[in-house]
């Protein structure tokens, strides 16, 4: 069992390092941290303000709600639905195993569903493990409203997952508590490219657009030379699923010869569709490419082309937009819109104008353990003209004062928050930032981001340590290792762990909520 959080035992009102005793309530904590984020504005040198410290915890105007140690199991992502006044928070898990309590039975790492409606109490439903006897891990989770769905049941609720490395499902989760595997949408050929680490077939990120009913899934098609491309099927009605094509970067489909192209060999990461456009990030740490879609052009293929979704270049060449490719040491975790954003400029019509960007983390990798790699940062691109994406500003965390290179684990970003929020959109980006945990970033103006808030989670007893060897010398340490983030209507943020540290429920407080207005 994981230990009790300790506690803070002072606090100096000069410095504004505060610990509190035990027996503090919730109020006093919030009030201080609120106290604190008034009185402690980010200074022009960029100075943290004032501090939080409990613990292991660091916090800057965002105060812990709640916590949930996920079973000590490895968790990738979070995902919040709406069930009328419920919110419900469905938790894909990296591969793995561990006792669930619910049915005292040891379980393969699958899907955790909870109640999160009181976020300061988060409660297990349930536990769902892969269905396929070789798979293990379920990362990623979409949920979708039948009566959302062109042709769902309008009683149900709908959920599609990855079953490990292998498959997609479909599941009846109506009733969370209760939730029902309906059907394998489809399982992942066998890759060409025998030299891959993860072997030969494989799932990752995936999105399901409820409005049109479109899953773009992120998988393996048979003989493709990668084991990530774009998988597109028609679920507008859910239980009856068509495939609609597989798509990638030209060089990787089966029929191309010869040595197989240096960029993004890893495949693709994850699709982001919005409006009319698809943004695909390829690579997500290294040799990464950013492609712009024309969505309707990928979902209807050249209509002169005699077979309008083979995978040939002609094809793979037809929608796209844009692309860009990165530098070796960078890839393109997330390509996430922010458009839109009023940029300030004299010369246009009332002083403002409207421009559009993509929030593009390059994700550190394992090299990331004592900085031993490449420093990773997040992009802003400027996409405004969509058929050349440029980058104009980075974000990242400094090692000093946190000493995030001497802590363990990984030091660097990973993803930000997938969830639409209007108050958030133009505003306020979270990110998850690995042993450097959440950090929310004030992108009004995308040219100059600016961090206003971060919060540190505590380690506990479940959690792992990872080791590497840094000059010469084997080092293990278990560290923080905010996996991914997301945001629900209400403004609360989601952050889970890689290391087995479970689920963290944050608010925003001080300049932060402000800014987005909470």
């Amino acid at each position: 069992m994981a230990r009790r959080p300790r506690l803070w035992h002072n606090f100096d009102m000069n410095t504004k390092i505060f610990r509190i005793g035990p027996n503090s309530s919730r109020a006093l904590v919030v009030f201080l941290t609120v106290w604190m984020a008034a009185c402690n504005a980010p200074s022009d040198d960029g100075g943290d303000g004032g501090i939080v410290v409990a613990g292991d915890v660091q916090a800057r105007n965002m105060a812990l709600l709640g916590h949930h140690d996920l079973q000590a199991r490895s968790a990738y992502q979070p995902v919040v639905h709406a069930y009328g006044d419920r919110r419900i928070l469905f938790v894909g898990h990296h591969a793995g195993e561990a006792v669930n309590p619910l049915t005292e039975q040891m379980e393969v790492n699958g899907l955790s569903i909870l109640d999160v409606t009181d976020p300061t109490s988060p409660a297990m439903l349930a536990h769902v493990p892969p269905t396929g006897v070789e798979a293990s891990g379920t990362q990623h989770v979409q949920v979708c409203n039948g009566d959302v769905l062109p042709e769902g049941d309008p009683d149900r609720v709908y959920a599609v997952r990855t079953d490990g490395l292998l498959a997609y499902e479909l599941l009846d989760v109506t009733d969370p508590a209760n939730p029902e595997v309906l059907s394998t949408i489809a399982e992942t050929g066998i890759s060409s490219r025998p030299e891959s680490s993860r072997g030969n077939r494989e799932t990752h990120k995936i999105q399901w657009e409820c409005e049109t009913g479109v899953g773009y899934f992120n998988g393996t098609p048979e003989g493709w030379r990668v084991t990530r491309v774009l998988q597109a099927f028609d679920l507008s009605n859910p239980e009856a699923p068509r495939h609609i094509r597989d798509f990638g970067l030209a060089g990787w489909e089966p029929t191309a010869e010869g040595p197989m192209p240096e960029y993004s060999i890893s495949g693709l990461h994850q699709p982001f569709v919005h409006g009319d456009y698809m943004y695909l990030g390829y690579g997500s740490g290294n040799n990464g490419t950013l492609q712009i879609l024309d969505k309707d052009r990928f979902l209807n293929g050249d209509p002169d082309a005699e077979d309008r979704f083979a995978p040939t270049p002609e094809n793979l060449q037809f929608p796209q937009i844009s692309r860009l490719d990165m530098p070796s040491y960078w890839g393109v975790h997330t390509a996430k819109p922010a458009l839109g954003v009023p940029i300030p400029n004299p010369g246009a019509e009332g002083g403002i104008e409207l421009r559009d960007f993509l929030i593009v983390p390059s994700e550190v990798g394992g090299g990331g353990l004592y900085c031993r790699g490449a420093r990773d940062v997040v992009f802003m691109i400027d996409i405004t003209e969509a058929d050349k994406p440029y980058p104009v500003s980075t974000y990242q965390v400094s090692d000093q004062p946190g000493g995030f290179c001497e802590r363990g684990g990984r030091f660097g970003p990973h993803s930000v928050n997938d969830a639409f929020h209007p108050a958030f959109d133009r505003t306020l980006a979270v990110f998850s930032y690995f042993n450097a945990g959440i950090r929310a970033v004030d992108i009004r103006d995308p040219f100059v981001p600016v961090e206003v808030g971060h919060f540190i989670p505590e380690t506990t007893e479940a959690t792992i340590e990872l080791c590497a060897s840094t000059g010469g010398v084997e080092r293990c340490d278990a560290a923080i290792q905010t996996n991914n983030v997301d945001i629900d209507d209400r403004g609360y943020i989601y952050a889970v762990d890689r290391s087995h540290t479970g689920l963290h429920i944050v608010e925003l407080t001080g300049e932060a909520a402000e800014l987005v207005g909470l």
